[in-house]
Order: structure tokens, then C-alpha cells, then sequence
């Protein structure tokens, strides 16, 4: 029994060595008294070859010589020989950006403190005013349905108005012309539109994201501002941007588009420049583009500029009427945005078309890469925002005016279980939106707005199939009543830009957090492949054991917080009743993502970039736990009652369910002899943490019902979108009819109980509401209400028909007898 006890007492000491973070002297001392004072209870402790062991293993881990002689170079050898070198493109795309609070949560020991001081973007003044007016008045001249089906395009005076009322310069800085708003303005304004129109807010995107405009800013010489930012801020300039092509989607990095540093003749002098040939496909813009940014493989085989024969991947900015570029023919991605191929065949251009000169050539990658948060961290997620502003209350609203089976559709918990994750995703969309624009305020996080992207759009995917699910035929028969048909068709839209979620999810979500967000792994591979081997060795040295010191600090916080629960885990001092015990689990699965990541890596090396279904499932849970993070972010900034709660409630349980999952899916699938499952029962060993389960069933009938109440939550999605008011319009016609609801449900429900039993005579509604109130059944002043209500109802459920060449509507609103 006292050996028992001593070996308990020495595994104690060791995990709060590691959980408490000692040096490794003072950790060693530590452990060296508790060792000898516990001999005292299990005698066996002070064998002599034990206590030479132990001895050794503390003097090597101490001194340098013997550590780097017996351990660090043995180690340093093995991995160089395995590890995959990292090419140049690759060391870009790391480097690239910065890192954020998503750093923290892979470190496994959040620093709620900095966390805490975070405060949600607001918007100026100059931002708000944007909003209320110049973006109601594009809203109000905008129909989808005739952009979508008529027109296939804007409609002309729609593009005069998003040139020269800014919408094209939200980037651009002030002393240009541009409006320089922020990130989380730039959100707002863009999922306004979109909640309107997904061809007008693409249209207004393009040139606010990943284009000639941020590159200029970013890299552009001054005389390529002067020469073209005043034009691109007022509209007289549009640009498109040429990256991907035919034979390079998604790995724009392979693109086969070239150019060659040669001299040519331009307005019949000599120049130095390049010749360019490359082939585009997919360009948002490139139809109506005035001005092409490029980017291309550079060559210089002459050696006009130096000594390297290959350049790198260069970004070029010139006019679209360029001899040699053709240019203006359409793709048709679904949406009638603009979006078309650009082709150029020996076009000569200066060295000067360079986007920040010549010094620049080679080093397009890294500006594409810093340059593509605001198209994953901005626009694409502002997409998905708008789609849950406008499914939750359309959603809602639809589900309190339809009835089945004498019954709103809404109140059937088949139903409820879908409209709960519409309440879910719309209330985590809201919440990720303020967390990732605020990121995108101190920096670049490459990471983050790779989180944003495939996460926002694909809980978009859901949300809208759970509508579609909810409107049954009411949301598949096209026409201009149908308020989810249009953002279903666009829905890959979304999902496809930015690079394909797939390659989102498989590669570098994990594959960059795995680099950019670890404390030692980049440095660590860096000193591997160092050229000065002895100094590599040195680094390495420091970096091994710093490194194996984290990964047992997370292991043992894992295993004591498995333990104990909350119990030893800290959350944010300003943290409420609510969220505080929801920080400490974040705290937790940090601490096991950190600890899983480190086991994966250490024993798959650098094969665990090709084993992606395992590395998508620890993008996974580092993904969650910023979600998380957003949803208790948002949560505070909400009135705390009942439907903020529940929302946030459901939406937590939601991001932790599906955490927990993947690292279901990755233990199962891990292999190495079951090793996951092992650290699995040590992290784990009560089971899943029920906070960490899926919604239950009481969760989903609570949000099933709030989804069609009115609430703190329903008001607070709705502010950042345009909800119509007016009754010929696809979202307004639902909307003013579920108000007319709301005024008269009391008196309707009592009318519909006493038409069920029988006890009303008439043939019409309005013959029975008459005799309704005859009856005392319900007020005489509400007849007309009443029966107004109920001929909105019947006009809001009918779809559209159309003559037999579907070219004009003939919707029979009137209803029939009763």
C-alpha cells in the first residue's frame, strides 16, 4: 500500500512540474527530494541502480554536453534524414501573415487575459452613415429575380451607382480617394447587400478583396498609386484580377501562366519588360475590367536582372486594353456576376506593370497569400452572414404562418430539429463575423480567415438546406415570391472561391496552424535544415526540450483537468456565471488538441501533412474552439435573457459536439497500435464531457420555438440586414404577414378551435369570422383583422406559376371558399 502511495506521489509530482511549467532545473530538484522522501515510504526507491538512473538521466537532461551528445543529436540526425525539405513556395505560404488569438488555443494555455481586453468592432460615424444610407438606397433599386432571370447582369444605373457612390473603394486609402474602412464595415456593408442581392454584394466584393486595389496599397510604388488608385476609388477604373486558370484552380501555386524579362519596343522605344502569356478562367470582373492584375511564373534566362534564372511567382498590374489581351467574354457560375477568361499571347509590358517595381519580381506568393484574409476573412463569410440573418427570420416567420395537420409547421419537432440549427449556425455566423473581422484589425491571420472561410461556408450549406428542407415546395418552384431558391443556387458559389473547401479544410487549415500557430515546430524544422549544421544543432537543442516541456505541460493540464473538471482551469476575470465554466472547457480540449497535435506529429512527421483526413480532423477542433471563443464573445455583448442564452447554449454544445467528434475520428483512425486511444482514456477517462454533447432534444424544441418568437436575438440578426417591408417582394411579403400574425394570432387561433369543432356557419373565412363574433368567439373589431390576416396568409404560401414559356407571372392570389 506504500508503494502505492509513493508511486502515486512521485506521478503527482511530476504532472505539476509539467502543469505548473518549472525549469528544468528547479523541476529536477524537485523531483529529486520527492523521490528520496518517498524512499522512505517504499524502500525499493533507494536500490542503487534506481537511484543511478534516476541520477543520470537528471545530470544528462542538465548539462549541456551530455544532452546534446545523448539525446539532441542522436535526434537532430534521425529527424533530419526524414523530415521533407520545405521548398521556397511553401516557406512563403508560412510565413506569410500573422498570427492571432487562434496561436493560444493550439499552445493548449489560452491567455484569457489578452482575450478578455478584445472589444468587438464598432463602426464610425462615417461607417454608419455608409450603411443607412448610400447602402438602403442600392438595396432599394435592386431585384434579384430580374437580375437573376431578365437581365443577367445589373442593371445599368445599379453599376453607375456602385461606381460612383464608393462601393468599389472601401480599401482604397483616404488620400486616394477611398473610403479606408475597416474590416468589420466592410462585413456589414457587403452581407447588407447580399441579403438583397448575391450578384450586386459579389459585385461590390471583388474589388474590396483580393485584387489590384489591395495590392497597390499594400506594394505598390507611389507612382502606381498615383497612377491608379484615384481611378479604382472613383469608379472610373475596374478591376478584376487574373490568378487561377485551367490548369491551376485551387493549387494556384502550379499556375503554368508565364513571363520573360526581355527588351521591346514601346511607343517605338527600347525597354526593358516582360513578355507575358497566360490563360485565365474564373475572374470576377474580367468581363467589364479596365484594368488586369496578373500573376505569373517570371523568367529571366538572358539574366537582365541578376543571376537567378527562374524569378518566382510575380503579380503585374495592366490595362485590359493591352495589345495582345483578349478579354470581355462571360462565363455563367450560377449567378449573373460578371465573371469571365482572360487570355494574352505575347503581350510586352514594362518592368514598371510590376506591382511594386522591379524589386518585387519573385515575390508574388507572399502577397497573394497576405493579400487573400479579406476574400476568406471578409467577403465570403459576409455571404454566409447574410444567409443566416435572412434564413433565421424568414425561416421563423414561415414556420409560424404555415399550418399542417391543424398545426404551425414550425411547432413539429421533425421540423424544430431543423430549424434549431438555422437558429444555431445563424447566431454562431453573427458571433464568428465580429471575432474574425476584429483579427483581421491587428494583422493578417492567415489561419483565422482560413477557419472563416470553410467553416462560415459551409455552416451556411447547412442552413440553407435546412430551409429548403422547412420551405418544401415553397422553396423550389422559382419565381420572384421565392425568397431561399436564389442563395440555394449560390450557395457553391461561396464554397468554390477562395480555393475549394476541400483543399480549405485538408490542407491548410491544419497544415499552416500546425506551422504558423506551434511555439517550436517551424523553428524546430528551420534549425533541421540549417546549413551550418553545429549551430543548427544548438538551436535545436534548446528548441527539442523547450518543445518536449510544452507537450508535457499540456499532457499533464489534459489529464488534470480530465480529473478534476473545472476545477483547476482559470477562465477570463471578467468572465460571468454563464460563460465561465464554457472558458474552462475551451481550456481543456486546448489542452488536448495541443497534446494530440504533438503525439501526431511526433510520430508521423512530416507524412502527416499527406494523411489529411487526420490533419482535417485537428483543423477541426482547433476550428471549434475559436468558434467557441466567437459565441461567448457575442454572447456578452447581447442582453442577458432567456433567448440569448438558449442560443448560445445550442451553439456551444453544437461547436463542442462537433470538436469532440473529430477527435472520435481521429482516435479511431490514428492507428500506432491504439496509442490515441490511450491518451484518449487518460484525457477522457469519465467519457465525453456532457457539455461536450450534442444539443438534446429540449435544447432543439426550445430553439424550434424561439426561431418563430419574437426576441432580443431575432432583432439583434435582422439589424445588420435589409429585411423588406414591402408585400409584393419575396422577403417582405413573408415579413409583413408574420407582424400581421403577431397582432392578431390570439383572435385567430380562437377562430381556427372553433371552426375545427364545427361550431361556425358560413362559406367564406369571412362569412365565419362574422359568426365568430356573433358568437362571442372573437371581437367584432377584429373580423377585418382577422380576415386581412388570413388573406395574406393564403397569398404568402402560394409559389409562382407562370404561362406556358415561363416568361410572365400569373399568380391566382384569391382564396378559395371554405
Amino acid at each position: 500500500m506504500l508503494s502505492l502511495l509513493a508511486i502515486v506521489l512521485l506521478v503527482a509530482t511530476l504532472l505539476t512540474i509539467f502543469y505548473q511549467g518549472l525549469s528544468r532545473g528547479v523541476g529536477s530538484a524537485v523531483f529529486a527530494i520527492v523521490w528520496l522522501l518517498c524512499g522512505f515510504l517504499a524502500s525499493w526507491l533507494f536500490n542503487p541502480i534506481l537511484l543511478i538512473l534516476v541520477a543520470g538521466v537528471l545530470v544528462v537532461l542538465n548539462h549541456v554536453d551530455l544532452r546534446q551528445k545523448f539525446i539532441s543529436r542522436p535526434v537532430y540526425n534521425a529527424l533530419a534524414k526524414v523530415m521533407p525539405a520545405i521548398g521556397d513556395t511553401e516557406r512563403e505560404a508560412i510565413e506569410a501573415g500573422t498570427t492571432w488569438f487562434e496561436a493560444d488555443l493550439f499552445s493548449g494555455k489560452p491567455d484569457w487575459q489578452n482575450f478578455s481586453k478584445l472589444q468587438f468592432s464598432t463602426l464610425t460615424d462615417e461607417e454608419q452613415s455608409f450603411l443607412d444610407n448610400e447602402v438602403v438606397e442600392l438595396c432599394q433599386m435592386l431585384d434579384e429575380w430580374q437580375i437573376f432571370h431578365e437581365l443577367r447582369d445589373l442593371p445599368e444605373e445599379v453599376w453607375d451607382f456602385l461606381k460612383h457612390k464608393g462601393f468599389f473603394s472601401l480599401i482604397i486609402p483616404r488620400e486616394y480617394g477611398g473610403k479606408a474602412f475597416s474590416p468589420y464595415a466592410q462585413s456589414r456593408i457587403m452581407s447588407k447587400i447580399a441579403t438583397r442581392s448575391l450578384t450586386a454584394a459579389v459585385t461590390a466584393m471583388v474589388p474590396n478583396s483580393l485584387g489590384p486595389g489591395e495590392l497597390l496599397a499594400e506594394y505598390g510604388t507611389q507612382e502606381q498609386k498615383d497612377r491608379w488608385l484615384p481611378g479604382l476609388a472613383k469608379g472610373d477604373e475596374i478591376p478584376c484580377f487574373g490568378l487561377t486558370g485551367p490548369e491551376a484552380g485551387s493549387d494556384a501555386g502550379a499556375i503554368p501562366d508565364t513571363g520573360v524579362i526581355c527588351k521591346g519596343k514601346i511607343d517605338g522605344k527600347e525597354v526593358l519588360g516582360m513578355r507575358l502569356n497566360f490563360a485565365k478562367r474564373w475572374i470576377t470582373l474580367a468581363p467589364v475590367a479596365t484594368v488586369v492584375g496578373l500573376a505569373f511564373k517570371l523568367y529571366d534566362p538572358d539574366h537582365l536582372l541578376g543571376d537567378e534564372d527562374e524569378l518566382g511567382i510575380t503579380c503585374a498590374l495592366i490595362p485590359a486594353s493591352t495589345k495582345g489581351v483578349e478579354i470581355g467574354r462571360r462565363h455563367y457560375p450560377g449567378s449573373p456576376f460578371m465573371n469571365g477568361p482572360i487570355n494574352g499571347k505575347d503581350v510586352f509590358v514594362p518592368l514598371d506593370a510590376i506591382i511594386g517595381g522591379p524589386e518585387m519580381a519573385g515575390k508574388g506568393w507572399r502577397m497573394l497569400i497576405e493579400c487573400l484574409g479579406a476574400g476568406r476573412g471578409i467577403s465570403l463569410p459576409a455571404l454566409a452572414t447574410a444567409s443566416g440573418e435572412i434564413g433565421y427570420r424568414m425561416t421563423g416567420a414561415f414556420g409560424r404562418i404555415r399550418r399542417q395537420f391543424k398545426t404551425a409547421v414550425g411547432e413539429f419537432e421533425g421540423v424544430q430539429e431543423a430549424s434549431a440549427e438555422i437558429a444555431g449556425i445563424a447566431y454562431t455566423l453573427e458571433a464568428y463575423r465580429h471575432l474574425v473581422t476584429r483579427s483581421l484589425e491587428d494583422g493578417a491571420p492567415s489561419v483565422v480567415t482560413a477557419m472563416a472561410k470553410y467553416h462560415a461556408t459551409e455552416m451556411m450549406r447547412d442552413l440553407i438546406n435546412h430551409g429548403m428542407d422547412i420551405a418544401g415546395g415553397r422553396g423550389i418552384q422559382l419565381g420572384p415570391r421565392n425568397f431561399l431558391a436564389l442563395p440555394y443556387q449560390s450557395t457553391p458559389i461561396a464554397i468554390t472561391v477562395e480555393g475549394a473547401n476541400i483543399l480549405t479544410r485538408s490542407l491548410m487549415i491544419f497544415g499552416q496552424g500546425a506551422m504558423r500557430c506551434h511555439p517550436y515546430l517551424y523553428e524546430e524544422l528551420q534549425a533541421i535544415q540549417a546549413d551550418d549544421k553545429e549551430k543548427g544543432l544548438q538551436d535545436f537543442d534548446k528548441l527539442f526540450f523547450s518543445h518536449a516541456g510544452h507537450t508535457a505541460g499540456n499532457m499533464s493540464r489534459a489529464i488534470v483537468q480530465g480529473l478534476a473538471g473545472g476545477l483547476f482551469s482559470q477562465a477570463p476575470g471578467n468572465a460571468d456565471a454563464f460563460s465561465a465554466p464554457w472558458y474552462r472547457l475551451i481550456n481543456r480540449y486546448s489542452a488536448v488538441l495541443a497534446s494530440t497535435a504533438d503525439v501526431a506529429l511526433g510520430l508521423l512527421g512530416g507524412d502527416l501533412k499527406r494523411r489529411e483526413l487526420l490533419s482535417a480532423r485537428l483543423g477541426d477542433m482547433h476550428s471549434q474552439l475559436l468558434i467557441a471563443c466567437a459565441i461567448l464573445k457575442y454572447h456578452a455583448t447581447l442582453p442577458r435573457d432567456e433567448a440569448n442564452d438558449a442560443h448560445a447554449t445550442y451553439a456551444l454544445r453544437r461547436a463542442f459536439s462537433k470538436a469532440h467528434d473529430s477527435l472520435d475520428a481521429f482516435t479511431r483512425n490514428f492507428g500506432f497500435f491504439g496509442i490515441a486511444h490511450v491518451f484518449k482514456a487518460l484525457f477522457f477517462p469519465f467519457g465525453r464531457p456532457c457539455m461536450a454533447q450534442a444539443p438534446d432534444d429540449d435544447m432543439i424544441r426550445m430553439l424550434g420555438t424561439q426561431i418563430m418568437e419574437p426576441s432580443s436575438v431575432r432583432d439583434a440578426l435582422a439589424e445588420p440586414a435589409y429585411i423588406s417591408r414591402d408585400p409584393e417582394d419575396a422577403i417582405g411579403r413573408v415579413e409583413v404577414t408574420y407582424s400581421k400574425l403577431l397582432e392578431v394570432e390570439p383572435a385567430y387561433m380562437a377562430f381556427l378551435k372553433a371552426d375545427g369543432k364545427g361550431q361556425l356557419q358560413g362559406s367564406t373565412v369571412l362569412e365565419k369570422l362574422q359568426d365568430a363574433a356573433e358568437k362571442g368567439v372573437i371581437a367584432r373589431d377584429q373580423v377585418d383583422a382577422v380576415n386581412d390576416y388570413d388573406a395574406m396568409r393564403y397569398d404568402c404560401l402560394l409559389t409562382d406559376a407562370f404561362d406556358k414559356n415561363l416568361k410572365k407571372v400569373k399568380v391566382h392570389a384569391e382564396r378559395p371558399s371554405m
